[in-house]
């Protein structure tokens, strides 16, 4: 299962040689997602790891992963294998837009006069 999602990236840690033939390196993506942000975090594997080099903490950036879930030992594991971080796509200039605070523009910011609309509410 493929998907994606843009954030923040909180932290990115050294990666580690689980093996001699095996490596992975995880990092820590901040989604806005309603009241509170969710911090979640990320693996990049084998020759992977180095996708995150360009890449510094507090950038926003582009995540796409596969979901990967296992058994072991009656137990069962979850990951998120990220295989491509980019830059994140600028917002479509029809979608609003956040002001200089991170806010979004309210009704009251709209040019159009409300007198003139013709919905029924």
């Amino acid at each position: 299962m493929s998907f994606e999602v843009v954030g923040r990236l909180h932290k990115k840690f050294d990666t580690e040689n689980k093996t001699e033939t095996f490596q992975a390196r995880e990092f820590v993506l901040e989604v806005e997602s309603g009241n509170y942000p969710q911090f979640v975090k990320f693996q990049l594997v084998q020759d992977r790891c180095a996708l995150l080099d360009p890449h510094e903490e507090g950038q926003n950036i582009k995540v796409h992963f596969d979901l990967r879930g296992r058994e072991w030992n009656g137990k069962y594991f979850t990951n998120l294998n990220a295989w491509r971080i980019e830059n994140p796509e600028p917002s479509p200039t029809t979608a609003p837009s956040a002001s200089d605070d991170g806010s979004f523009p309210s009704m009251a910011d709209d040019p159009g006069d409300s007198a003139d609309d013709d919905l029924p509410f």
